[in-house]
């Protein structure tokens, strides 16, 4: 048994120690919004943040989690998350999901990322790019998926 901080609640889990995070959520605290990509922390599409730091959770052991903040997609997008609403509605403006399989893993990617610069940041194409490189979208929505994060960055200024 672990206890997770999870979404702002602690969780109770039974789950192995060693086993991956990702698992914890989506079996255990049916928190489905976080997938299953490649589970070699290669596509992203399992992107949860940990303290605030974009992490993928396939990789990730629950022992890794004891003690700090797990955040997942169902937080980020709830409305409560400023960064997170921004980010939500930018993929909305900007049509960026077609097949959506990774885009929660995206979305989780670009809200750590805005939420690293300093406020007030405008990031630029290449900063964008680099830090979405991790994760892959199969169906090639990279151009949307930047405006979106340049969009909801200047939303937020």
């Amino acid at each position: 048994m672990s206890t997770l901080h999870v979404n702002g609640r602690p969780q109770t889990v039974n789950a192995d120690a060693g086993s991956p995070i990702l698992w914890a959520l989506r079996d255990t605290l049916g928190l489905t919004g976080t997938k299953f990509g490649c589970g070699a922390a290669l596509c992203g599409a399992c992107t949860v943040h940990m303290d605030g730091q974009a992490i993928r959770s396939c990789i990730t052991p629950v022992s890794a989690a004891e003690g700090k903040r797990v955040t997942t997609i169902e937080a980020v997008t709830g409305g409560t998350d400023r960064v997170g609403s921004a980010v939500h509605a930018a993929w909305v403006k900007h049509d960026v999901a077609q097949c959506g399989y990774c885009q929660s893993g995206q979305i989780m990617s670009a809200t750590a990322f805005l939420k690293s610069l300093p406020k007030g940041k405008q990031p630029t194409a290449e900063e964008i790019d680099a830090a979405m490189a991790g994760n892959i979208c199969r169906c090639g929505t990279y151009a949307r998926i930047r405006a979106a994060v340049a969009d909801a960055a200047k939303a937020m200024a």
